[in-house]
């Protein structure tokens, strides 16, 4: 990664933010990716930073990231919204760009962002996900998701937004352990309504999504635990609670 003090004073664009626990498998493409976006940005790789908010990594997930010229920010919150905000906290960027460790970025992301935000009407958004296999269950799964989608205008991938705009709302809820970037789009179109701005999908840039979790539980599981889930609820906080731990928290790497 080229240096992050390439650039002018007061010229800090993007800051790319990245939570990581234990990423020291997928952080490196990511960041090989953010290379290629920085290199080909039209600002120039300068305008770009790129943070780690280490949640806590029990393996060389910062070590990497700081040989790689990123600044790493520790947060021991081990909550993915706290690390979210961990991250925007040091930010000097115009724009927040948030994405997980195991994403592999377009090339086109940072102009593609610029432009979309360049109009005015827009008050943040996400570029959306193209899957990196693709099979049966995992089809019938996107087709599921894909109306709420459309009809939200709330995608996932690159989740950017103005810097002013994540203070404004506070950035993400530390007390969500998970959807917690769905609320966060929530919030952000509700600042924007008033103002004539929306929510927008920068689908020309679209990420590549990692499927760890379809490559651990199967393809078809996000059927069977949207009903598990539903079931815990029916059993009280502490069953539902358990089986977030479970499935997104528990250390399996």
């Amino acid at each position: 990664m080229t240096s992050q003090d390439e650039r002018l004073p007061g010229e800090r664009r993007f800051s790319a933010v990245i939570p990581a626990y234990n990423e020291e498998r997928y952080l490196p493409r990511l960041l090989d990716t953010l290379d290629a976006a920085r290199a080909g940005y039209a600002r120039g790789p300068g305008a770009i930073e790129v943070i780690v908010a280490d949640n806590g990594s029990t393996d060389r997930t910062a070590e990497i990231a700081r040989e790689r010229g990123c600044r790493v920010v520790a947060v021991e919150k081990r909550v993915i919204s706290a690390a979210r905000n961990g991250g925007a906290r040091a930010a000097t960027g115009d724009v927040l760009a948030f994405m997980d460790a195991d994403l592999r970025v377009d090339p086109r992301t940072f102009d593609a962002i610029d432009e979309t935000l360049a109009t005015g009407r827009i008050v943040g958004g996400a570029t959306g996900v193209r899957m990196e296999r693709m099979s049966v269950g995992l089809a019938v799964t996107y087709a599921l998701m894909m109306p709420m989608v459309w009809g939200l205008r709330m995608d996932t991938g690159v989740t950017f937004c103005r810097r002013s705009d994540f203070e404004a709302i506070g950035g993400y809820d530390e007390t969500r352990r998970f959807a917690e970037d769905v609320a966060f789009l929530f919030a952000l179109r509700r600042l924007g309504l008033p103002r004539g701005q929306r929510l927008a999908r920068v689908t020309k840039a679209k990420a590549i999504a990692c499927l760890r979790k379809f490559d651990e539980h199967g393809d078809w599981h996000y059927l069977s635990m949207t009903a598990r889930f539903a079931l815990r609820a029916i059993r009280g906080p502490a069953a539902f609670d358990a089986l977030v731990e479970r499935y997104w928290y528990a250390p399996r790497r």
